[in-house]
């Protein structure tokens, strides 16, 4: 769809000309022929630069991540719209030429709040979103014992982003998740996001898969909608790797767990060893410039300079 919002870069006259809405170029990169979008799950605005850093050409804000590293609370249906917009905001702002995918959990309610995640979401830059079948008191994709809505009430939120998408003249690439795999059936959870993409979804998100054969199955079933791969390491999910991802059929494969994982070890480490030994045994080479720098010290000053400052001679 054209978006009212879709522009290009360029230069007009000297000035710059406005940046294409991020939601335009995730979908152009989804009805691409090209391969494998990866996106790696991010959950703050720190793993966020170091993924835009590596030279991501898309980013995914985890919502487990989110409710950990925001709330520090379970998966468990903690985190509001307004805590994950934020997140998302922060995250997505920080170099709008490159796409954020971002969990949106169940929608946050009926219709209106659907819409209403929607709006907010497109207004913090997100390119695209998924909204899944669980019960507002949603749990982790990967945690047992959950709990679907009917399939009416699924195509319902689907049917309320879509129309709102419209209504606000954007391009955000709706993502429709099921989880009726686990409380269902597998063929269920085909019905779901087939019933999705007649609502007017643009890719399918089949949680939990428990084997290449039937991601490969999910795939070919689903066909010509986008589909795209969860790869939760040591979840439900057999390890997949882009190449194989993209082999099976797959057009988006993310990461959530790729930042936070190590995160976790790695402050661990430090930690206990600062407790034991009253040292952090840091590496010399992480100096506070060298942290600023990977946050953006460097764009910052120019801005100041190109402005007539001169607040960060020296730094």
């Amino acid at each position: 769809m054209a978006s009212s919002n879709g522009m290009s870069n360029g230069t007009q006259n000297g000035r710059l000309g406005p940046l294409q809405h991020p939601a335009t170029k995730l979908r152009n990169m989804v009805e691409s022929s090209e391969g494998v979008i990866v996106a790696p799950g991010v959950y703050d605005g720190f793993s966020a630069r170091i993924a835009l850093e590596v030279g991501f050409d898309c980013l995914y804000m985890t919502g487990a991540g989110t409710c950990a590293a925001k709330l520090g609370q379970p998966d468990l249906g903690f985190a509001t719209l307004n805590d994950m917009r934020e997140n998302a905001e922060i995250i997505a702002n920080l170099d709008a030429s490159i796409p954020l995918i971002a969990d949106a959990d169940t929608g946050y309610g009926g219709p209106n709040m659907v819409a209403r995640t929607i709006a907010q979401y497109h207004r913090s830059n997100v390119a695209g979103l998924h909204i899944e079948d669980q019960i507002q008191t949603k749990r982790c994709g990967h945690l047992g014992g959950k709990q679907v809505v009917e399939e009416e009430v699924f195509v319902t939120r689907i049917t309320a982003a879509v129309q709102a998408r419209k209504r606000i003249g954007s391009d955000m690439v709706i993502i429709a998740r099921t989880d009726a795999l686990q409380t269902h059936n597998f063929d269920e959870a085909i019905k779901r996001l087939k019933a999705a993409y007649a609502a007017g979804a643009d890719v399918a998100f089949l949680e939990g898969l428990t084997s290449r054969e039937e991601a490969r199955i999910a795939c070919q079933q689903l066909a010509p909608m986008p589909v795209l791969l969860n790869m939760v390491e040591h979840g439900a999910t057999p390890s997949i790797t882009p190449q194989e991802a993209q082999e099976l059929g797959f057009k988006i494969i993310i990461f959530p767990f790729a930042a936070i994982a190590p995160a976790y070890e790695a402050i661990k480490n430090v930690f206990v060893q600062l407790k034991q030994t009253g040292k952090t045994g840091l590496d010399s080479s992480f100096t506070p410039k060298k942290l600023f720098t990977i946050v953006g010290l460097k764009e910052a000053t120019a801005i100041d300079v190109s402005a007539g400052g001169a607040l960060y001679n020296g730094v």
